[in-house]
This record gives C-alpha cells, sequence and structure tokens, in this order.
C-alpha cells in the first residue's frame, strides 16, 4: 500500500511563497500519475496540479499557471509544488494523491485512491 506525506505548509504573506513536499512511500511505487488537490473550508477539494512521471507531462488548472510548478525527484521519491505570488484565495489545506484510476492525471478527487493527510497553507496579511 502506498502513503503519502505532505509537508512545507504555512503562513505567508500575499506575494509570498512555499514548497511543498510529498514523499510517497510503500509498495508498489510505481504510480505515474501524481497530483496536487486543495480543499478550502466549506468548499469541495479541487485539483491544482498533476504531473505524469513517465514522460514528465505537467498539467495545471487556470488559477495558479504561471504561479505554480509541480514537479517530481525519482531518487526520492517526492513530489514538490512550488507556490509563487500567493494570494488569499489560495488558502486551503493541500494534499497529494495518486494511483489514479486511470493511471492518467486528471482534476476529479474522485479518480486517485491515495492520498496524504494535508497540510495547511494559509495566505494572509
Amino acid at each position: 500500500q502506498v502513503q503519502l506525506m505532505e509537508s512545507g505548509g504555512g503562513l505567508v504573506q500575499p506575494g509570498g511563497s512555499l514548497r511543498l513536499s510529498c514523499v510517497v512511500s510503500g509498495f508498489p511505487l510505481d504510480y505515474d500519475a501524481i497530483g496536487w488537490f486543495r480543499q478550502a473550508p466549506g468548499k469541495e477539494r479541487e485539483g491544482v496540479s498533476c504531473l505524469m512521471r513517465r514522460d514528465g507531462s505537467t498539467y495545471y488548472k487556470r488559477f495558479v499557471k504561471g504561479r505554480f510548478t509541480i514537479s517530481h525527484d525519482d531518487a526520492k521519491n517526492t513530489v514538490y509544488l512550488q507556490m509563487n505570488d500567493l494570494k488569499p484565495e489560495d488558502t486551503a489545506v493541500y494534499y497529494c494523491a495518486t494511483d489514479a484510476t486511470w493511471g492518467q492525471c486528471g482534476f476529479n478527487h474522485h479518480d486517485f485512491k491515495s492520498w496524504g493527510q494535508g497540510t495547511q497553507v494559509t495566505v494572509s496579511s
């Protein structure tokens, strides 16, 4: 069974940056699609970004494109989310997820079966 552990969240002022990390462990580690999602209070969980390990393809939701960057370190089995120019509306619990139903990137959280516990990101002055 695959386990995911996020870290790197915190409190940051608008315009600031954070880098989230998600370490993947367990067995098997043959995941391909791995994504970041977020959930703000009272809102549904939404996709943010996704990466396909086999070819490095990356995908972003429109509201983070140009500000967030997803990357993966195969040696460390770790996926990162570099978040720049953060806005108050980015405040949410951020989750990484893998084990996609169709093995493909997507932004529907129902399609991912393995999740981390989440890390809180708060953007406020």
